[in-house]
This record gives C-alpha cells, structure tokens and sequence, in this order.
C-alpha cells in the first residue's frame, strides 16, 4: 500500500511539472527518474499548446523597438548636424544686414555733411560777390571822378623812297646808270644821305640782284673794302665783313684789288648769292646807294 501510495504521489507531482514546463520542445522532455524512490511505469505525454511562445514575441517587440530607436538617433542627429549651418547662414546674413544698415547710417552723415559744407560756401560766394559789387563800384567812382588821359603811340607813316630808289624792308636802294670809281662812287653816295650798299642777308643780295640788269658784264661797285688791310674785308661802316656771297676763287687779288662789286651777266647759270668779285678800285663801274629811312626822313626826302 506504501508503494502504491508513494508511485501516485510521483505521478501527481510529475503530471504538475508537465503542465508548468508545456512551452518547452518535446524534443527536450525526458522523465525526472530522480524524483521518485522507486520506478514509475512510463507514462504517456500530453503535447503542450501550438504557435509561438512568449519569448519570441517579446524578442520580435525588442526588435521593433531598437529600430524604432535608431530611426530616431538618424533623425536628432540629421536634425543637430544641419542646425550649425542654418546658425551660420543666418549669422552671416545678420552682420551683412548690420553693415549695409552701418554703410547707410555713414553715408546719409556724409551727405547731411556735404549739404551744411555747400550751404556754408554758398553764402561765402554771396559775401564775396557783395564785396566784388563794392570794389568794383568804388573804381568806377574813382575813374569817374578823375580819368587818366590816354597816351596814344603815334601812327608810323609808311616809308617812302624818292623817285629811282626801290624799298627794301626799312632802306631805300639807288641803281645808277653812270659810271665812277669806287671812291666817287662812295662821295656821291654820301652826296645823298646815303653810302655804298651794304648787304648782310641772302634776301638782300637777292633782292638787289633782281634790279640788276643783264648784260655782257654788268658790275656795280657796293660798300666793301680791304684797302687798309689785306684780306681784311671791311664795310664802308667799319664793320667787318662776315661770310659773304663770292664768287668761286674771289676774292684774288689779281692785279692789287681792294674793292668789291657784283657781277650780273647773261649767263643765266650765274646766281645772286655768288657774284661777287673784287677788282682795283680805280675801275670805272656803276654802282649801289643804300639809304637808312623812317617816317621822318621819308616825309622830307624830295620826290
């Protein structure tokens, strides 16, 4: 009766274990043979229930959430990661902002400055045109009350040369016809108011050149003289003679020649400006008259 007794006690106790511990795998069920004194006969399993245990929805809920979790960590993290440059960008447009503001604020100052600084000169200008009024008025005055007399240069007359005498530039030239040696020729010269021709420019030369007549050998004495001194050409001022306009060769002194005359052939290849020559001054030639005018003298020479 013990043993019968003690073999329901174990089944009962394992029955209830069967029932506590359904959610395991068959597979893993065995009898606890240790939990009775004496053996039991085999008994039969009853399967536990069908489906998933609570352990594996608990894992699939687990999952869920740590997804839901780090969904959530991209999310704050995404959200503080572009936060800086939207601080930034509006950092940088704030202080753009505070420098067009500050640029504006300099130049209306500016402008309000130009303004006082052209309103101050407007009013210097009307003071000075005020004091120009009065100076100028004051001079009026003084002019009105005593004029000074105006001293008008005289109006030079144009100078005229006597019959037979042709003008060049401020002198009067005289060509003559007849025929004396070079010391005559200079008395008559003298006769006149006048001397022996004496020419310094090329214009000059030229000019009486052209009065000149052609002819076989037309030579005319002029002012020039080395009498005193060989090869030391003089102008009958006493002044020495500088360049000149001789012919090729001349002055030679063929024959003791101290005077000068020009020469004007028909030889058209012959020149102005090398037609000088000297010869004895006993020679009989025209010759040339050079007379110094002004207005006076002109209106007192006789035409």
């Amino acid at each position: 009766m013990a043993t019968t007794g003690s073999s329901l006690a174990c089944e009962g106790m394992y029955s209830k274990l069967i029932d506590d511990e359904g959610a395991y795998d068959d597979l893993n069920r065995r009898p606890d043979v240790g939990l009775c004194a004496h053996p039991v006969s085999p008994i039969r399993l009853i399967p536990g229930p069908s489906g998933p245990g609570p352990y594996r929805l608990a894992t699939i809920c687990l999952a869920t959430l740590c997804a839901v979790l780090l969904i959530s960590v991209i999310a704050v993290t995404a959200h503080y990661k572009n936060k800086p440059q939207r601080d930034e960008k509006e950092a940088t447009s704030e202080m753009q902002q505070q420098t067009q503001d500050f640029d504006t604020l300099a130049l209306t100052a500016s402008i309000s400055k130009l303004k006082e600084e052209n309103k101050q000169l407007q009013e210097e200008k009307k003071q000075l045109q005020k004091e120009k009024d009065e100076l100028l008025a004051k001079l009026n005055s003084m002019i009105a009350t005593k004029a000074p007399e105006v001293i008008k240069p005289p109006t030079k007359a144009p100078i005229v040369c006597p019959v037979d005498w042709h003008l060049f530039n401020n002198s009067c030239y005289f060509i003559s016809r007849t025929t004396r040696d070079w010391p005559e020729s200079k008395s008559y010269c003298q006769s006149q108011g006048a001397y022996l021709a004496i020419i310094h420019t090329a214009e000059e030369q030229t000019f009486l050149w052209d009065h000149l007549p052609r002819g076989h050998w037309n030579a005319y004495w002029f002012g020039i003289t080395d009498g005193h001194t060989e090869d030391q050409w003089k102008w009958v001022d006493d002044t020495p003679l500088v360049g000149g306009f001789w012919e090729v060769g001349e002055p030679n002194n063929h024959i003791n020649e101290d005077c000068g005359y020009i020469v004007k052939t028909r030889v058209l290849e012959r020149v102005a400006i090398r037609s000088w020559y000297d010869a004895p001054c006993t020679a009989y030639w025209p010759f040339i008259c050079e007379k110094e005018m002004d207005a006076v003298a002109s209106s007192a020479v006789p035409h």
